[in-house]
């Protein structure tokens, strides 16, 4: 996924939420962690003919899923993501660059109507072909990002700061690979 990388063809990369994930988990009461993903999202790579990608998502936050109801309804209240107020999250790239054999991927967040500057650290697992024709791409990606960073600052004390988010995501291509 270098501005030089032959292996991901040029165009639109678009994630298959059936085949992907997003989950996030933050520290419960200093001893222990939570779980949860969010459900619906939908998002694309793109990758221009000289080889430059690009990134974009966008999460409905009111997707979450902890497993557990009244948590869940708990998160989605004005105490933490306020869903009524603020529905969707983004995340838009503005660089990637090879780091290693991994990518950082650059970018800026929107959550809770506040948008900071977060890195990806992505991970490019595998480029074939799908099973109904055309391409398919895996990638890893995860960061951390402080809560408090987005004026998501409900449960202080019992909630953690740092909340961890990790990405897997299947992205096809109309175009078969390459070989």
């Amino acid at each position: 996924m270098t501005t030089t990388n032959p292996v991901l063809a040029a165009g639109t990369w678009t994630i298959d939420p059936v085949h992907s994930d997003i989950t996030f988990s933050v520290r419960h009461l200093g001893v222990s962690k939570v779980r949860g993903s969010f459900t619906d999202f939908s998002g694309e790579i793109t990758v221009a003919e000289d080889g430059t990608p690009s990134v974009s998502a966008t999460i409905d936050v009111a997707s979450v899923d902890t497993r557990n109801d009244q948590r869940d309804t708990h998160l989605r209240s004005a105490d933490f993501f306020d869903t009524d107020n603020h529905p969707k999250a983004t995340y838009r790239s503005t660089a990637v660059r090879p780091e290693g054999d991994d990518y950082l991927v650059e970018g800026e967040l929107t959550l809770h109507g506040v948008t900071r500057p977060v890195a990806l650290s992505l991970s490019l697992e595998g480029v074939g072909a799908g099973v109904q024709g055309g391409s398919v791409a895996g990638f890893e990606a995860s960061a951390e990002i402080n809560r408090s960073d987005f004026g998501i600052t409900g449960g202080a004390g019992l909630v953690g700061e740092k909340v961890t988010l990790t990405f897997n995501i299947e992205a096809g291509h109309p175009e078969a690979p390459s070989n």
